[in-house]
């Protein structure tokens, strides 16, 4: 074991152990669901802020989307992103402070699938049950591709197995998250939203500045990407370079369209609901949004110079080494382009301050799974077990059940990820797409329109889903349609569809109109 090797480990246990440290010094902080699920509603604006945009962006802010850019996606990156950031500021502008407000009124609700089901009053479960299912599905969906994060990770800066690395990150993860519930994953995604920000700003310096200035960084991308289209770094490279290189505007609807994801994200805004006071929002929100903006320049900067970077110091990404014989030039091989932060970084610092900063890209995915590992088990927990099948349990029932439903949960999206060659963007845009499509639109109406009903409800969260798994298993080949982002239509249709629903159901429910009534007239404070 070289003397580099041992110092980006002794960074790594460094900080994986501050991470436990927090999980238990909260556990002690947990006397019931909801300060496991929710805080207790006493987080501040920063801690809520960057706890919920780093959980937002999770890994394939420093993985997939930088990887994007590598293989020449400037374009879908960069309209992706401004989707991002619009739907980031919508979200705190218009369900951020009325979804706190609503929550409370309507039984204080500490879970999404409580809140709908209080909301709509359906006394027969069959949301609350629905909501369930689609939020374990699509989170342990989500959930894997954090491990997939951890995995290609570790394969990168250690050249650990996948199993080993996907393992250490899965135990890591799952130890927190069990001990320290709702406190401990805000606590630690605010220090690991701030790693990530100190990441990108200075590595993104440092990349320009050795590629001789702006004007230089620019000149030297170019050339590099001449050389993928011309052929110079394989077939593969050059095949992924033309398809990037072909952005119709349907791609640019399809990337614009992630703004519609915010509005349904239960581990996002499930945070709007735990800040500690509706006047903190407006902080928050600017707090966030300035992160965002940073964050997503240093995306751009280190996925598309790094290009020029790394071949400067004799590495190339995303090719076939077998077709692809550089003099002085390692070819790390195919699907390996998602490494392009984790290798630049160590290219850059000392080893311990490498290690320190690609602990940033194991912050990004551990923000993110985490925060879906809790939302799906209180989903579980407090929703199924709780609401249906054992309506007296005590509180630690209820906790103990949460916390098993963590395991289980990660588990699946472990055995989900043992494929090397899982796709983070992949498994994040398909995620994305379950929880905007069919909890967007009704976050909205819950929020907005007092004419929504139970029936409406459901009716409008089974065909959302049920539109975003046929939209995303059907091949444009059948039609050019198909090619467009699933949220899109999933999103159209479940809004429609409850709309149609709610306006056909001749019984309204009065004390819940008159309830709506009494939340709109809630004081702002």
């Amino acid at each position: 074991m070289t003397m580099d090797v041992l110092a980006k480990i002794i960074a790594f246990i460094l900080y994986l152990g501050m991470m436990v440290l927090i999980g238990l010094r909260a556990a002690h902080k947990n006397s019931n669901a909801s300060d496991f699920f929710l805080g207790g509603r006493k987080i501040g604006p920063w801690v809520t802020a960057l706890s919920a945009e780093a959980s937002d962006s999770s890994a394939w802010l420093l993985m997939g989307l930088p990887g994007l850019c590598y293989l020449g996606g400037f374009k879908e990156t960069f309209w992706t992103a401004i989707g991002l950031i619009v739907g980031t500021y919508l979200a705190w502008l218009i369900i951020a402070k009325p979804l706190r407000k609503c929550s409370i009124a309507f039984g204080d609700s500490i879970t999404i699938p409580e809140f709908l089901t209080n909301r709509f009053n359906d006394k027969s479960h069959i949301l609350s049950i629905i909501s369930v299912f689609f939020i374990v599905v699509f989170f342990t969906i989500y959930t894997a591709s954090g491990f997939v994060a951890c995995a290609k990770l570790f394969r990168s800066v250690f050249g650990l197995n996948w199993n080993l690395g996907l393992l250490i990150g899965f135990v890591i993860i799952l130890s927190y998250t069990i001990m320290g519930g709702y406190r401990a994953v805000c606590t630690t995604d605010f220090i690991q939203g701030m790693l990530i920000f100190v990441a990108f700003v200075i590595s993104s310096v440092i990349v320009i500045f050795s590629l001789g200035g702006i004007s230089n960084a620019i000149e030297q991308v170019q050339q590099f990407s001449a050389r993928a289209i011309n052929g110079d770094f394989g077939g593969k490279m050059l095949e992924n370079f033309m398809a990037n290189k072909s952005f119709s505007p349907m791609s640019a609807i399809s990337a614009l369209a992630w703004s519609l994801g915010y509005f349904g994200m239960p581990h996002i805004i499930v945070r709007f609901m735990g800040i500690r006071s509706n006047a903190e929002i407006k902080t928050a929100r600017r707090i966030g949004i300035t992160w965002m903006i940073i964050s997503y320049i240093g995306t751009f900067i280190i996925g598309t110079l790094g290009t020029a970077y790394l071949l400067k110091n004799g590495i190339l990404l995303g090719a076939n080494p077998e077709e692809t014989i550089l003099e002085g030039v390692k070819v790390l091989g195919v699907g390996t382009q998602e490494a392009v932060f984790s290798e630049s970084i160590s290219k850059m610092y000392p080893a311990f301050i490498a290690g320190i900063f690609l602990c940033a890209i194991l912050a990004a995915a551990m923000s993110t799974a985490d925060s879906q590992l809790l939302s799906a088990s209180s989903a579980i927990g407090q929703d199924i077990f709780k609401g249906i099948i054992k309506k007296d349990a005590s509180e630690k029932t209820v906790l103990t059940i949460s916390r098993i439903s963590v395991l289980a949960i990660a588990i699946v999206g472990a055995l989900l990820a043992l494929n090397p060659n899982s796709s983070i963007f992949g498994l994040v845009s398909y995620a994305w797409a379950g929880f905007g499509g069919a909890f967007g639109p009704l976050i909205l109406l819950a929020l907005y329109w007092k004419g929504t009903t139970a029936k409406g409800a459901i009716a409008g969260l089974v065909c959302g889903g049920v539109a975003v798994v046929a939209w995303h298993n059907i091949s444009a080949d059948v039609h050019p349609i198909f090619g467009l982002y699933e949220i899109l239509p999933a999103f159209i249709i479940c809004l429609v569809v409850a709309v149609v629903v709610s306006i056909l159901d001749k019984n309204k429910d009065e004390a819940i109109v008159a309830k709506f009534d009494e939340y709109k007239k809630m004081s702002d404070d």
